[in-house]
């Protein structure tokens, strides 16, 4: 049972930095707690009701080694899913593109079912069925109605295992793949964060677009597809998600009845890393388009995975460099000392700060859209003096009002049972388990001006950014003088 009194109490050690850190950190070793329990010590800490008073999220561990994660609500709705611990990080040079072409595959008929009788059946459900597939997970999940949660499953399970993968299907999926990828080539905040991917971990599977490319498109087969389906969809790397009007121990048993020919290893579900943790290189990407009317240009440093526990503090420095674009309300009234400077001098269009996790690494960086082209390098400063800046000189006022955005903003996140079975099935399959709101308001609560600076100034402060631009780069700073930035402090 994991005792929020204690894990309060660890938090605020300050002069043990290793006393939040796995195993104490609690993803992988402690177990979920009862709501009472959760309720009582919210009490003795302070944390508000609407965080205590939330449905538990219970867990199931079935005999093939598949995990079920079910989090019950009163409605008439619900969302079930399978995430999928396999993505684009688990493909090679070669296959590159197959997880998510076997996303567009799942929909295209079954042994059990046509295309066209899969869709239908969904429509007379009232439901939605749907997929995406990310660097290291590949998902599927139905919204529907509580009655229907058992069709659902059996539907998940038969798309999942049962797939024909009809060659003359692959054909014609084929050029709707292609045509996506013209349609992605076609978004600069897309084809930017694949060549951030690309300079910063370089030789590596993250470096790989979720695509693939053109020439594996046109060439992948269905040997490709089973291929994959055999090395990756594997019941130990599986998490049945389910959120609203779901009971779990209904959820177990159709886990169980229909999911329990995967094959499965003989390891620990809560220990599945089986990519090694890439290499992350300091480099940088140039595009020049003339013809652009302004200039995308992103930044990033190395940060940390899902189960960090310097996680949440690169979540409170999002916050606190904040977003901004030139069409939001308030003008130049800013919490963010780098949004208004940049609102102020008209320096940007817009300023995205991301923290991009994977299981063992992270990008953190900042995403600008320049429109003035003559006047670049002054944007392209102030975000590094920012990077420096709060690794030396953030305000508790301001680690404060960054805390309380991210708070509300993590609550507001979990909107809907399609967001909450989200959320349940990301974290099990990249913690293995799922934090409880009350536990992350006391990770966030533990955080002080201190942690910020300790962190910004250990993973910003003298090191390697990877940094990407594309469109008239003719006054685009060089590398050596951005490198020189991250280093003014330096004795």
């Amino acid at each position: 049972m994991l005792s929020y009194g204690r894990l309060s109490k660890n938090l605020k050690t300050r002069s043990n930095p290793s006393s939040i850190r796995t195993p104490s950190y609690g993803i992988t070793k402690l177990a979920q707690p009862s709501k009472a329990f959760v309720q009582a010590r919210g009490l003795a800490t302070g944390l508000p009701s609407f965080v205590t008073n939330v449905p538990a999220t219970k867990t199931s561990i079935c005999p093939n080694a598949m995990r079920v994660a079910t989090e019950e609500s009163t409605g008439e709705t619900a969302t079930v899913g399978v995430w999928i611990d396999a993505g684009s990080a688990y493909e090679t040079a070669k296959n590159n593109g197959t997880a998510h072409f076997l996303e567009h595959m799942a929909f295209k008929g079954t042994t059990k079912r046509t295309k066209e009788q899969l869709e239908v059946e969904v429509e007379n459900m009232g439901g939605t069925l749907n997929a995406y597939t990310s660097r290291e997970q590949t998902v599927y999940y139905v919204k529907c109605f509580k009655n229907d949660v058992p069709k659902a499953v059996e539907i998940l399970s038969d798309i999942l295992q049962n797939s024909t993968l009809d060659k003359a299907a692959i054909e014609s999926e084929r050029g709707t793949i292609l045509r996506e990828s013209e349609e992605v080539n076609k978004d600069y905040g897309e084809v930017i964060f694949d060549h951030l991917h690309a300079a910063a971990y370089q030789g590596t599977p993250l470096a790989r677009t979720i695509l693939g490319s053109e020439d594996n498109i046109k060439s992948l087969q269905r040997d490709d597809l089973t291929s994959y389906i055999k090395e990756n969809y594997h019941a130990h790397r599986m998490v049945l998600a389910g959120s609203g009007a779901v009971k779990h121990e209904q959820l177990v048993d159709l886990a169980n009845k229909h999911f329990s020919a995967l094959p499965t290893k003989k390891i620990d579900p809560r220990d599945l890393r089986t990519v090694k943790k890439p290499t992350f290189t300091g480099s940088m990407i140039t595009i020049r388009d003339d013809t652009m009317d302004e200039l995308h240009a992103a930044v990033a440093f190395q940060s940390v995975g899902w189960s960090h526990p310097d996680y949440f503090t690169f979540l409170v420095i999002q916050q606190i460099i904040g977003n901004w674009d030139r069409s939001i309300g308030g003008g130049k009234n800013l919490s963010s000392k780098l949004c208004e400077e940049y609102a102020t001098h008209k320096l940007v269009n817009s300023l995205v700060t991301f923290n991009t996790c994977y299981n063992d690494t992270g990008l953190f960086g900042g995403y600008l859209q320049i429109g003035d082209v003559n006047r670049v390098e002054d944007p392209m400063y102030g975000l590094f003096r920012e990077f420096i800046r709060i690794g030396t000189n953030v305000t508790a006022a301001e680690v404060e009002r960054a805390k309380n955005r991210l708070k509300s903003s993590l609550l507001m996140s979990l909107d809907g049972t399609t967001a909450v079975c989200e959320d349940i099935g990301r974290q099990m399959v990249a913690l293995g388990r799922r934090l409880p709101p009350a536990e992350i308001f006391l990770r966030i609560d533990s955080i002080n001006a201190q942690d910020v600076m300790r962190v910004a100034s250990q993973y910003f402060e003298d090191t390697d950014p990877a940094v990407v631009a594309i469109g008239p780069i003719i006054d685009f700073p060089d590398y050596n003088v951005m490198r020189e930035w991250t280093y003014w402090r330096r004795l």
